[in-house]
């Protein structure tokens, strides 16, 4: 009876390691804005594209240039889920930028599409500036505030 029972169990847990085994995560993707920009982007031709085909490709734009409003911003950023070594954090997959300008009858006349290369990468100074006046503590201060306005209410003789 015991050797029924072991052979089953076996087997049983083969099945279930099989099953468990070919399933593949999902591979979740964030995205925010444009999706498939690149793509899009290739649609429109410089000098022939209007403000119209913008719209009917991208819909309104993200970001206007408040100096210049013939300026457009497009944006396109996708977070997926790391592997095991990375611990489930986000990943930045994508993060692309279409900047066009156009002129004043409302006609493309530059295109430039960045991508996450195009990143810069900024060093912030690790040096501090230390602050004397800001050292005490509320007590300490408030203590000489009023040490302050009861020795400068003496006369002095």
């Amino acid at each position: 009876m015991f050797f029924y029972f072991k052979n089953h169990f076996i087997v049983l847990s083969i099945i279930i390691f099989i099953i468990l085994s070919s399933c593949k995560l999902q591979d979740s993707n964030k995205s925010h804005g444009i999706v498939f920009l690149e793509n899009r982007s290739d649609k429109l031709i410089l000098g022939n594209s209007n403000k119209n085909d913008v719209i009917n490709i991208f819909g309104q734009p993200q970001i206007k240039d408040e100096l210049d409003a013939n300026t457009w911003i497009y944006l396109e950023r996708t977070l997926t889920k790391g592997k095991f070594h990375k611990l489930g954090k986000n990943i930045l997959k994508d993060n692309n930028v279409l900047v066009l300008e156009f002129d004043k009858y409302g006609v493309m006349q530059s295109k430039k599409f960045l991508n996450k290369k195009d990143i810069n990468k900024i060093n912030f100074s690790e040096n501090t500036t230390k602050n004397d006046l800001s050292k005490k503590s509320f007590v300490q201060s408030f203590l000489e505030s009023i040490k302050q306005k009861m020795y400068g209410n003496r006369k002095k003789n």
